[in-house]
């Protein structure tokens, strides 16, 4: 008999439980019957140790030259460039190059404006 007021009182908690609602239950999308949360429970969350998978993973092996692969980026121009040269510089090269004489001032083309610009002092403003 201890026992049936206590399924009573259950029952009525879970009866009165329906109509009372948490309130981020009430509207929105947690209110949706279909929602389910995106957090996953504690048993859920880590089901085994990354160090011990449960099963071997299995790593495909194959010759390449036997593996039909339709790559696009191999067939792409803009990426079908050759590969930039890369020179490796010694101090010899350097010195080498310090000492040339490649270029000197009679190589650039000359300053346009060599005269002295002169101001007219009876424009409005005063030239300026």
């Amino acid at each position: 008999m201890a026992s049936s007021p206590f399924l009573a009182a259950k029952s009525l908690f879970h009866s009165l439980k329906r109509f009372f609602k948490k309130p981020w239950e009430i509207t929105g999308p947690c209110s949706d019957p279909e929602y389910r949360s995106a957090l996953p429970s504690a048993l859920e969350y880590r089901r085994f140790c990354p160090a011990t998978p449960p099963a071997q993973p299995s790593i495909p092996t194959a010759d390449p030259a036997h593996v039909f692969h339709i790559q696009y980026y191999s067939r792409d121009p803009r990426r079908n460039r050759p590969q930039p040269r890369r020179t490796v510089l010694r101090k010899p090269d350097v010195e080498k190059m310090m000492a040339e004489k490649t270029f000197g001032p009679a190589d650039f083309p000359r300053v346009y404006l060599t005269d002295r610009v002169v101001e007219d002092d009876n424009a409005r403003g005063g030239g300026y």
